[in-house]
């Protein structure tokens, strides 16, 4: 079976949101080495709407390793309010998400990864689809943002199976669901 992996990145009190704006003075060859192995096991990526539109703006442009990764792979897109996705390999799903996601997990394949997409993420953990989280939790405190966890959030047993500390101090912390 299929695993759904979501990879974030975290500050250091919990925020997840806009990463472009504080993740990179952190980024080093370890970091993008750790990214790239877990895009490797993946061949679908599953993205929110938002992700979505970011991604499908920046990456058709980009060259290399990861432009080449991210333009090739199979991405599934969950929107209600999306009518197309036009970025290549790209299918839109819309409708019985975690109906359609259970069912993928059943597909013969690799992992299905999923990079940013917060609500999302919320979503298909409080329904009990993502199977490993990867956070690279930063060594920044923002004060202020969308955090991945929250009140909301409930009781979510995962157990660490590894960790790694980045030369730039970011923690790269791999769970598996318990």
């Amino acid at each position: 079976m299929r695993k759904i992996v979501a990879g974030l990145f975290v500050s250091m009190d919990g925020v997840v949101e806009s990463p472009e704006k504080w993740h990179f003075p952190y980024m080093n060859e370890e970091m993008g080495a750790a990214v790239m192995a877990i895009q490797a096991e993946a061949d679908t990526l599953l993205l929110g709407r938002a992700t979505y539109e970011s991604f499908a703006a920046v990456w058709p442009h980009r060259s290399g390793e990861m432009a080449d990764r991210l333009n090739n792979i199979r991405k599934l897109v969950v929107s209600t309010t999306l009518q197309t996705a036009e970025w290549k390999n790209s299918t839109l799903i819309s409708e019985n998400v975690i109906d359609e996601l259970r069912r993928m997990k059943g597909w013969p394949g690799k992992n299905i990864s999923i990079t940013g997409s917060i609500a999302l993420t919320r979503t298909l953990l409080g329904a009990g689809l993502i199977d490993e989280l990867h956070l690279m939790v930063h060594p920044i405190v923002l004060g202020t943002g969308t955090r991945l966890f929250d009140e909301s959030t409930g009781h979510l047993p995962f157990k660490l199976v590894d960790s790694t500390i980045f030369t730039s101090g970011v923690l790269n912390l791999h769970y598996q669901s318990a």
